[in-house]
This record gives structure tokens, C-alpha cells and sequence, in this order.
């Protein structure tokens, strides 16, 4: 009998995870790509100012709720691809793996939209990882959805009014 007792131990973790997005805008890809690499629209869709040396070899660093990601652009293939690989953070556990976000653009035939994927992959699935997990995964779910939204209904300029006493309105200031 002693010889069919089974081993009761918890399994052990000891990979890496990923996720992976898909959003279909109804935008030109170079909008998209536009979108994704300048920092004042992406100030639009983050919420938050963002930095990006747009090139290969360059920077992207990103606000992502209270904390910022600093990513080297390992791939810059305008219009196509854009591959992040996101350098150490003293606040996160020590990392086997490189931790990267993959973004690639598409257009679909004929219909003047773009597909966006997202591929994340390199967290570590140890448990001291599961929130930098969640928050990135949905964080940037949350993030194509904006682009999407940005894209497909931009915001229309306000009206300029004069204002009383018949000054004309100054451009910038009119909000």
C-alpha cells in the first residue's frame, strides 16, 4: 500500500506569462502608428505625460497608474511594429526574463482600418509578480480601448466666442 501513496505537493511555478490584445480602429494605420509613438497623443489616450525617443535603439517611457515604465525600442518599423523591452525597476522582485510589449499594426483590405495587436510576455508567473500581471494586462487593455475611442471619435474644437467688451479671442487661450 505504501508504495501507491500519491505525493500531495503544492506545484510549482516557475515560468513566464503573457497576454495578448487585439483592437480594430477605424483609422488609418499611420494614425495608429502615430497614436502609439508621439507623446502628446499619447498624453490623450494615458492620461499622463509620456516620453518617447522614436527610433530604434530609443526610449519609451510611460506613466502606467502610479507608476512609470521605462522601455529601450528594440524593434521601429513604422506603420508595422513597434517592440518594447522594458528595463529594471528597483521596485519590482528580480527578473529571469526580459519583460516585453509587442505591437503590431495591419490593415485590413479594402476596409480602412487598422488592426492593433498586443503582445506582453516575460512576466514571471511567481506570485510576487500577479499585480505587475494584472495591472499590465489590463492597463493596457484599458489603453487599446482608448486609442480606439481617440481615434474614432476625435475631439471637436470648441467654438471661439468673443468675449464681452468686443476683444477678439486669443488662439490658445479660448477654453
Amino acid at each position: 500500500m505504501a508504495d501507491s501513496i500519491i505525493s500531495m505537493r503544492p506545484p510549482t511555478r516557475s515560468g513566464t506569462r503573457g497576454y495578448a490584445s487585439l483592437a480594430e480602429i477605424d483609422a488609418p494605420v499611420a494614425r495608429v502608428w502615430r497614436a502609439l509613438t508621439d507623446p502628446d497623443l499619447i498624453r490623450i489616450w494615458s492620461g499622463a505625460p509620456a516620453e518617447v525617443d522614436p527610433r530604434k535603439g530609443g526610449l519609451y517611457r510611460l506613466a502606467m497608474g502610479e507608476r512609470r515604465r521605462e522601455a529601450h525600442i528594440d524593434i521601429f518599423d513604422v506603420n508595422r511594429r513597434l517592440r518594447l523591452i522594458y528595463l529594471g525597476d528597483p521596485g519590482m522582485p528580480p527578473a529571469a526574463s526580459a519583460i516585453v510589449d509587442d505591437f503590431l499594426l495591419d490593415t485590413r483590405k479594402g476596409a480602412g482600418t487598422t488592426s492593433l495587436r498586443l503582445l506582453g510576455s516575460g512576466i514571471s508567473d511567481a506570485p510576487e509578480w500577479d499585480a505587475l500581471y494584472k495591472r499590465s494586462r489590463l492597463g493596457w487593455e484599458r489603453y487599446l480601448a482608448r486609442i480606439k475611442v481617440a481615434l474614432e471619435n476625435p475631439p471637436r474644437p470648441k467654438p471661439v466666442r468673443a468675449p464681452p467688451g468686443g476683444d477678439p479671442p486669443l488662439r490658445g487661450l479660448d477654453y
